[in-house]
């Protein structure tokens, strides 16, 4: 990622919280680096360096800020448009790949040799994949310091690290402090209650049309799965290590976000996952800009700034949405996912709820689970289905080519090769693999042009609403159609 001096500096001299995640301040002078927000007194230009990531900071030998906690800063937007290797490799060392797999794990998932995939990240964002790895895990220690209280061992574990030694020397290195010392910091704040219970912010660029994201997911809300109540997002998650909750409450500034996990190991992944889904790496102001400088669309960027893209917590369960959801209402939908659920055979052993009474169903008090999986899918009669053969059959074909890998649908999946292999199976057409390359795969490009709600909210803001007509006048939206998408359907 390439900076130029200046205008880095001046986003460092104005405070500018649009910046924050883009790039990070280096300050020679005192050893620390720091987002550009930072509230300190601006430094001197020679003792000024900018990096493109945490990690290129922390290799340099500086130390985070303890005002502006750098570490803590909202995603960089550029892997949502960024669809290569570089984009690729990020999203995927944020949901833990390189903690469970190491970094072969993560060039077997891309395609390159790991000497290669190094040389690339290494160029773009200063560090390679270890140190990218190693700055992840030691935020996600700093947060089970600050909001439980476990025991440093069992967080030194938790975090990802292959011992306790290398744990205490990463955070004295990052943090110029020792874990113990980082705990003393949290004063009498009080952790959450509940074994595996968290509590932290997730941070975002303002603005966030937060009612839109929840309206949103609360008309296609699952029961069992996920609810909306009084401004909280509830949801269960099938992570990789156990089955976990979330509560996320948007905010000013931040989204507060109670999580409650199984396995400590799946914070991060956890974590990439709710940011993932509520969109909270956009760089909105780019995006309300380009879709502003359309006159038909000006009054209602206007109107509501901060429009996400809601996305997915599971590729598969967006897979088997989208299916269910081709040509039928979100009404419809729901109702026919609700009935799959409600087939299948509970095995999940919730480590979350040990008090539960033996034999008491999850959702008999409430407590949410996360999506069928695809051998779960799988292993239902046809009965539980309520659907066409043919559509039954769909949902069946994608479930095979999950299971035996001949179909990706992870985050951190090359899109076009995604894309092409969904058109390939039977039952999946356009829409719907266009449909799961906007929400799944987080596609800020995708225009939905052959959906009726797209059209229709494009005749009520006097734009071409025919599907040839409409896909010429949107190459001016790039490249934010899917934000464009969502705004027609709401205009719908």
């Amino acid at each position: 990622m390439e900076m130029d001096f200046e205008r880095c500096y001046r986003a460092v001299d104005s405070r500018d919280q649009r910046f924050d995640g883009w790039f990070y301040t280096g300050v020679t002078s005192t050893g620390i680096y720091c987002r550009p927000s930072c509230p300190a007194i601006t430094p001197k230009r020679q003792n000024v360096r900018f990096f493109p990531s945490a990690a290129a900071a922390q290799g340099a030998g500086l130390r985070a800020c303890r005002r502006c906690r750098p570490d803590a800063a909202p995603g960089s937007p550029l892997w949502d448009v960024r669809a290569d290797v570089v984009g690729r490799a990020m999203r995927l060392i944020a949901d833990g790949v390189v903690d469970r797999d190491g970094v072969p794990g993560l060039a077997s998932r891309l395609g390159y040799t790991e000497r290669h995939l190094h040389r690339m990240l290494s160029a773009e964002m200063g560090a390679g994949p270890l140190a990218l790895a190693r700055a992840q895990r030691a935020q996600t220690a700093r947060i089970l310091i600050e909001t439980t209280d476990l025991a440093m061992a069992e967080i030194a574990f938790a975090a990802g690290f292959g011992s306790v030694r290398q744990f205490n020397d990463t955070l004295r290195e990052v943090y110029a402090s020792a874990p113990s010392d980082l705990r003393t910091a949290r004063g009498r704040q009080q952790a959450p209650a509940g074994a595996g219970t968290i509590a932290l912010r997730l941070a975002y660029r303002p603005p966030l049309h937060a009612r839109a994201l929840l309206d949103f997911l609360a008309v296609r809300a699952l029961p069992g799965v996920e609810a909306v109540r009084d401004g909280t997002y509830h949801r269960g998650l099938r992570l990789p290590h156990g089955i976990g909750r979330v509560a996320l409450t948007p905010a000013d500034g931040h989204v507060a976000a109670t999580l409650r996990l199984a396995d400590l190991r799946d914070l991060a992944p956890a974590v990439a996952r709710c940011r993932r889904l509520l969109d909270l790496d956009a760089d909105p102001a780019a995006i309300d800009a380009t879709l502003a400088a359309d006159p038909a669309l000006a009054p209602v960027v206007t109107a509501e700034p901060g429009i996400r893209v809601p996305r997915a917590v599971d590729g598969f369960e967006q897979a088997v949405r989208a299916i269910i959801g081709q040509q039928v209402s979100v009404t419809s939908a729901r109702t026919t996912l609700t009935r799959l659920l409600s087939h299948r055979v509970d095995h999940e052993v919730d480590e979350v709820d040990e008090d539960r009474h033996p034999g008491q169903p999850h959702d008999q008090r409430g407590e949410l689970r996360g999506f069928l999986s695809a051998e779960e899918l799988l292993g239902l009669p046809d009965s539980g289905f309520g659907m066409p053969v043919g559509r039954r059959e769909a949902l069946r074909g994608l479930a095979r080519a999950v299971v035996d890998g001949s179909v990706d649908l992870a985050a951190g999946v090359d899109r076009e090769e995604a894309v092409r292999r969904l058109l390939a199976l039977p039952g999946i057409g356009p829409w719907t693999a266009n449909y799961l390359a906007m929400r799944a795969f987080g596609d800020p490009d995708v225009l939905l042009s052959s959906d009726l709600a797209v059209r229709r909210g494009a005749a009520a803001l006097g734009l071409p609403d025919t599907q040839p007509t409409l896909d010429r006048y949107a190459e001016r939206w790039r490249p934010w159609r899917s934000y464009a998408t969502i705004r027609l359907w709401r205009a719908a």
